[in-house]
């Protein structure tokens, strides 16, 4: 083989080698796209989801109780035995929610359960500054899905297996959850008098109202439509149109209507609502 032979071989080599080097090229570029578009995509999806709750996080809700000096006078008040049943129901309720919203976070990691549950454990926190203010025992056990009531110990498998369907049907047990602590929480305000236990209620029932518009507000951005089942029509329309509202964000409201300024920890109106 000549000199010129020789080069020629040589420079098909190189074009070979040259062609293969810019296909590789270009199925890493198509490969880095598609998973720069992908996470885009989840990110947008979850800035989306994010946005559905930001009017609840605008709400407060408690932190460390002991980190300030609270008003303890109301916790002077002998409390009544549907009381006390009251304040029990309403700890293991929050937790019940709670434990729900995080194990389907761990099973569609969709991220308005990881959002939400993080309020009702502030919401469960909330009601345990009442226990240990009125020297009440506390009933919640640390593990998830686990109860001391047979209620919630019932309720808690029933609402997962119904939930494990699918995404949407999880999302409905969500806003059937909120629906319940709604309507709980309505009755308790009905006969409640002990102005600490009312300011917790009152906010309590504030946060979940947002809950709510926010499960039904994923659901009908994914074509769904939402049917309540525990709360009437028309208080569910006027939960959802706004009209249940309370006064304000930075504080809390009473029967009487009166918007009373929040200390933000020991009634649950510290930030993250």
């Amino acid at each position: 083989m000549n000199l010129l032979e020789n080069k020629y071989q040589i420079e098909k080599q190189l074009i070979k080698i040259l062609k293969f080097f810019i296909m590789k090229t270009k199925l890493a570029f198509v490969v880095l796209a598609g998973t720069a578009l992908f996470f885009s995509a989840c990110s947008e999806k979850e800035s989306q989801v994010d946005s559905v709750l930001t009017t609840s996080e605008d709400i407060k809700s408690t932190e460390v109780a002991s980190t300030l000096n609270c008003d303890t006078t109301a916790f002077s008040e002998v409390l009544s035995e549907e009381e006390v049943a009251g304040l029990l129901e309403m700890r293991e309720e929050e937790k019940l929610a709670h434990d729900v919203y995080v194990t389907f976070y761990e099973t569609y990691e969709y991220v308005v359960f990881n959002n939400i549950s993080k309020s009702e454990a502030a919401h469960s926190s909330a009601v345990l500054y009442l226990l240990n203010g009125f020297g009440l025992p506390d009933p919640a056990l640390e593990g998830v899905g686990e109860f001391t009531s047979e209620r919630f110990q019932e309720l808690y498998p029933a609402l997962i297996e119904m939930g494990n369907t699918g995404l949407v049907e999880a999302l409905k047990v969500g806003a059937l959850i909120e629906e319940t602590d709604i309507a709980d929480l309505d009755h308790h305000l009905e006969v409640e008098t002990n102005s600490a236990i009312l300011r917790v209620y009152e906010n309590l029932r504030r946060g979940s109202t947002y809950h709510l518009k926010a499960f039904t507000a994923v659901l009908t951005r994914l074509g769904e439509t939402y049917s309540p089942t525990v709360l009437s029509q028309e208080d569910y329309d006027a939960i959802i149109n706004g009209s249940a509202d309370d006064e304000g964000d930075d504080g809390d409201s009473t029967n009487s209507g009166t918007f009373v300024p929040g200390t933000g920890i020991c009634d649950g109106t510290g930030p993250g609502f």
